[in-house]
């Protein structure tokens, strides 16, 4: 996911993958299968986990076809199990991804039908293997996906609000405070619960893929059931006890009812405090700690009642939330503004298409210039 490249290298070296390469939008790394179910289990920030098979030159749609109907499919997978094709392309020699596919895949069904007389079916919502084709220019890889159903889908979210926000963008803005699980947690405008839920369980130690039931790489043939039970193990022994709150909040009715389902079918309805109320009347925990909150962007409100609600947020955070850093996130640039804080930080990350900021206000007891008069003379 576009910003989160660093985060997502950080979380597979620490995985013990080799030759992290951070790339656009992207992130390559070296390990062995151990390694692979391990990546799709526990990571917060990837969304596929892609398994290169073959790269090779192509500038036209026949040496598409011909370099991937040289490949021995037949031994790979099963006519009576079923293949999709993702594509993604860029550059002037393959212009439209959806063409592409079809090549990759007349070539596999050819290849098939040259050794059976028949072809394997297509399953675009549930294939036994799904195949990643990425083209830029005329360089081509083609890949297998260890993930099946994108990574961001962890199995607990049942319901969701408006303008959901995805599982591991929450995940990553997290990871981008630094928070190292050793203070409070807050987000007041908690929508479906999606941040408080990924804080509690990366707080707990609680892997990203505990909720789901499948991946992509349960249907290969090389499937091996006894070394992904002792990945399951080893990850579920990594689990922890949190000291601190983690406290979820809106001010809307619906959203909460929504975040409690989602909460519980989380099984972390005794480690969120959840709540209805705003965050201009909230009274946080004492110690301070993290916040993270995504304010609406003005796609559903009046652009005075926007005005309104940055200006509030900017005064409830130096009224109540003294001792907390305060992280938002949002695409408009000129409303956040209106907060009345300097950021100590900016960073750009991607919400979906949308470009935004995510912006860290520390808060503190008089004025940024007396805590920076304070430090220096320290």
């Amino acid at each position: 996911m576009a910003g989160l490249e660093n985060v997502l290298a950080e979380e597979l070296t620490s995985m013990g993958a080799e030759n992290v390469e951070v790339l656009n939008r992207a992130v390559s790394f070296e390990g062995d299968k151990a390694l692979m179910y391990r990546a799709n289990y526990c990571c917060r920030t990837a969304l596929r986990i892609l398994k290169p098979v073959m790269t090779f030159v192509a500038r036209n749609e026949l040496m598409l076809y011909n370099n991937v109907f040289k490949i021995k499919w037949h031994e790979i997978f099963n006519i009576n199990e079923t293949f999709a094709i993702d594509a993604v392309t860029s550059g002037s020699y393959f212009t439209h991804s959806q063409y592409a596919a079809l090549k990759v895949k007349d070539a596999i069904a050819d290849e098939f039908r040259q050794h059976f007389g028949a072809r394997p079916s297509v399953d675009v919502e549930n294939p036994d293997l799904r195949i990643n084709v990425h083209i830029e220019n005329e360089k081509v890889t083609l890949s297998f996906d260890s993930s099946g159903e994108s990574l961001h889908k962890r199995g607990y979210r049942k319901a969701v609000d408006k303008a959901p926000m995805s599982e591991v963008l929450a995940a990553g803005l997290i990871k981008l405070t630094g928070w190292k699980c050793d203070c409070n947690f807050v987000d007041c405008m908690c929508g479906s619960g999606t941040i408080p839920i990924e804080a509690a369980m990366l707080a707990l130690g609680i892997p990203a893929g505990f909720f789901r039931k499948k991946w992509g790489f349960m249907t290969w043939h090389d499937f091996d059931e006894e070394l992904w039970q002792r990945v399951v193990m080893d990850a579920g022994a990594e689990m922890e006890e949190f000291d601190y709150e983690i406290l979820a909040s809106d001010h809307s009715a619906k959203a909460v009812e929504i975040a409690k389902a989602n909460i519980e079918n989380a099984h972390l309805h005794h480690d969120i405090k959840l709540s209805k109320q705003d965050m201009f009347t909230m009274v946080p925990p004492e110690g301070g700690g993290i916040m993270i909150i995504n304010p609406p962007y003005g796609e559903r409100l009046e652009e005075k009642d926007l005005i309104n609600l940055y200006k509030g947020i900017g005064d409830a955070l130096k009224k109540n939330f003294k001792g907390f850093e305060a992280w938002i996130i949002s695409s408009n640039k000129d409303v956040i503004k209106l907060i009345g804080l300097k950021p100590s930080k900016k960073i750009d990350i991607y919400n979906g298409p949308l470009e935004c900021k995510f912006e860290k206000f520390e808060i503190f007891e008089g004025s940024y210039k007396d805590k920076k008069i304070k430090e220096n003379s320290l």
